[in-house]
Order: C-alpha cells, then sequence, then structure tokens
C-alpha cells in the first residue's frame, strides 16, 4: 500500500493532482480511527493528514478556535476543557465501539458528523464549523466560510463537508465555534418503563419549559452486561430513561426538581450530579452498551435516525423482529440497534422498517465482507441521489478522494 504522508496544503494540492494524473484514488485518513465506517475504499494508495496536527490559533473570549485537520481529538478537547470551554455538539468517541485506538482526529470529526446527546439542544457538528480550508478533487485548494457566521456570503460551502466522509475534498484546516462548559449538571433517572412509555416521557420532558440538553433510553437487556457507569446503575432486567439538564447549579437543581414533579406519572425520579452525570451521557454517547470489548462485539451495530415520536415502537419492532437490541438517545430520534451476526446485517427487512418510519439507517460496524454485501448508508430517493451525485461531480469529478466510501459498487 502507497501512503502519501503530507506536510502542508501544497502537499496535498501536490499529491491529489498525481493522483488525477494517474488515475489512482486516494483514501483519505488522519490516524484511521473510522476506516472501519463505510463501503471499503477502492483503492491501495493512502493520503495521510496526521502530520498536519497543529493548533492554529484560539482565542476563547471569542469562542473560536481554528486548527489543522489531522490534529488529535483528545489533545484539542484538552485545550478546550483547560479553558473551561467544549464543543456544544459532544462529538462522538467511536473507539470504543469499533475497537479501535482512541486517536481520532478534527477531520475525522467533521467528515463523519456523529454528534452526540446534546444535537437535540445545540445542533450538530456542521452547525458548530464555522470554516474551512480543503482541497478539491480538481487539486485546487479553497476556503469556505470564515471565523464569524456573519462573514459567510453566498453558499455555506463548509456545511456540505460536514458528514461527507471525505468523499468532497480533503480538509486540511477548520474553523470552529466553541462555548462555555455549563458549571453543573443535574440528571434525572426513571425506571422501569417501557419502549412506549419511555418514549411518551422523553417527549413530555423535551416539550417543557425546562430546557434539556439530552434524553435518552436504555432497556434492561442492554444494560444487563454493560460495564462503567451506565452499569453501575443498572438494576436486573430493568430500564432506565436518562433526562439531563445543565446551566449554573441553582438552575440546574430547581429545573431538575420541577421536571420530576412535572414527570410523576411516569415514576419517582432518582437524580445525580455533575461528575456521575457526565459519565453517564459519555456512555450514552459513545455507545457502551454495544461496546467491541463486550459481549455483543460481533454485532453489527446500526446507526438509525427516525421521527422522535417512532422511536418507541421503531425500536421495539426492531429488536422483535431482529432478535437485537437497541438503545435511544435524541428523546428517540435517534435509536442504535444491535443485531445478531448475519451475512447482511439483516439490512433488508431492518431498512424496510426504518423506511415505513420515515426514517434512514447507517452501519456503523460490521466485518468488511458484509459491508461490502450492503448499502452502508440508507439509499436515497433517485431525485436526491442524483443532486448528491451533481454535488460529488463539481467537487471531486473523477472520484479521486475515497472513491466507493459511501456508494457500493462505485468504481469511477
Amino acid at each position: 500500500m502507497d501512503i502519501l504522508k503530507v506536510r502542508d496544503a501544497q502537499d496535498v494540492e501536490t499529491a491529489v493532482r498525481a493522483a488525477i494524473a494517474g488515475e489512482q484514488p486516494l483514501e483519505i485518513v488522519g490516524h484511521g480511527s473510522k476506516r472501519m465506517v463505510g463501503q471499503p475504499v477502492a483503492t491501495n494508495a493512502v493520503l495521510d493528514l496526521s502530520a498536519l496536527n497543529a493548533v492554529t490559533s484560539y482565542e476563547p473570549n471569542e469562542l473560536i478556535l481554528t486548527v489543522q485537520a489531522g490534529a488529535p481529538m483528545a489533545d484539542v478537547l484538552s485545550l478546550v476543557d483547560s479553558k473551561n470551554q467544549q464543543f456544544s455538539f459532544e462529538p462522538m468517541n467511536t473507539s470504543q465501539l469499533l475497537g479501535t485506538p482512541d486517536v481520532g482526529t478534527i477531520g475525522g470529526m467533521i467528515a463523519a458528523g456523529l454528534a452526540g446527546p446534546r444535537r437535540i439542544q445545540a445542533g450538530g457538528a456542521r452547525d458548530h464549523l464555522l470554516g474551512a480550508h480543503a482541497v478539491s478533487g480538481f487539486g485546487d485548494s479553497f476556503k469556505a466560510g470564515g471565523r464569524v457566521v456573519k462573514n459567510v456570503t453566498g453558499y455555506d460551502l463548509c456545511k456540505l463537508l460536514a458528514g461527507s466522509w471525505g468523499t468532497l475534498a480533503v480538509m486540511t484546516e477548520v474553523t470552529l465555534k466553541v462555548m462555555p462548559r455549563a458549571e453543573s449538571e443535574r440528571t434525572l433517572l426513571l425506571r422501569g418503563l417501557d419502549d412506549l412509555q419511555a418514549n411518551k416521557a422523553m417527549t413530555a420532558a423535551l416539550g417543557s419549559p425546562f430546557d434539556l440538553s439530552g434524553a435518552a433510553h436504555l432497556p434492561g437487556s442492554a444494560l444487563r452486561t454493560t460495564q462503567g457507569p451506565l452499569g453501575d446503575i443498572a438494576e436486573p432486567d430493568q430500564s432506565v430513561t436518562l433526562l439531563r439538564l445543565e446551566g449554573i447549579t441553582v438552575s440546574a437543581k430547581h429545573r431538575a426538581m420541577s421536571l420530576a414533579a412535572t414527570l410523576a406519572s411516569f415514576g419517582t425520579a432518582e437524580i445525580v450530579e455533575d461528575g456521575v452525570s457526565a459519565a453517564l451521557w459519555a456512555g450514552i454517547r459513545d455507545v457502551v452498551p454495544f461496546a467491541a470489548n463486550g459481549p455483543r462485539a460481533m454485532w453489527p451495530v446500526w446507526r438509525i435516525v427516525c421521527p422522535p415520536a417512532s422511536g418507541g415502537k421503531l425500536g421495539q419492532e426492531i429488536a422483535k423482529a431482529s432478535q437485537g437490541e437497541v438503545i435511544y438517545d435524541w428523546g428517540g430520534g435517534l435509536i442504535w440497534a444491535a443485531l445478531p451476526p448475519s451475512a447482511d446485517a439483516q439490512a433488508a427487512p431492518l431498512r424496510r422498517l426504518v423506511n415505513a418510519a420515515g426514517g434512514h439507517a447507517t452501519l456503523i460496524r460490521a466485518p468488511e465482507q458484509v459491508r461490502r454485501m450492503v448499502d452502508v448508508f440508507h439509499p436515497q430517493a433517485p431525485g436526491l441521489a442524483a443532486l448528491g451525485e451533481r454535488v460529488r461531480n463539481s467537487f471531486d469529478p473523477k472520484s479521486i478522494l475515497n472513491r466507493g466510501r459511501m456508494a457500493r459498487g462505485q468504481t469511477t
């Protein structure tokens, strides 16, 4: 395998232009922590961005961070945490779910666009991406967006890069909005609700005036063998519904008590605070119940986004039809499903259920042979697929960048 280690944006331009000339597609990687996600890439040439790892600028008072795409996520998170700040969209750390080293990069975070539980309040990764420098599939550098929202005029092209899995351009530097970290947090725990009851409780909580930043439900079967903080709160075969509130201490405390009273018909809520609460939500963000070092290590894992009101019913249908397990985030709008191993990860029956609910499903974890056989990303309607292809062609007409990552069988 040819590995091209680049030192700067000029090197990236040179590498992409050489790839175009040689008709040799490139796999784009930082440290490779998410290479197991997506269709297997149709190339043996790797463009390694790990040396683009500098923090270009960080202005805590302006809440703006500019960093090169290969910068390790752990280092950047440590930096913003030292200033009592955070990425509000709570980026997912995929290392436990995929069973890979914890070496994710900022570029990988944006390219994957996997936001955590706070997305229901703060939005996703794309909503916090202010600007980007990148190299297109033409081998040309370009800049999209700016350092503040008001600088963006015309098409906000940098938003297209979030969730594109490196198929549009090679990001070399990004500018992100950071936010102050909450002084305190409280999480309400409701025990023993079934999926439909939990869906109603989460909907009621999210519709209340108490400004939730997280709403999740873990059935007892998913918790049974879970390790860590989520396992510590588990009781035998009993589900747990979690509702998070953040803010200054007096506000978080008052809202938690008021929300508990509002949801009294669903049961008596336990309340956990600060560090314990944060550990629970980190486990939900990273889908720890389905971790690769646990009893479900060989099970394919699907990420399903659907209308929140349909979440409880859809999750029950998936679990029953597949004999698998599910957990719920985003008040039911995000379902993680771990299914017993099969040659096709039960893609066809699962997607029939998801389509009927108006959602879409992405296969996040599965062996390479399974990912070769099924569409990892949800098949789009013809009109939408044609629009997406026109966008891709406008950035990378020869499909040099991550060829086939998002489309099974793509060779050109």
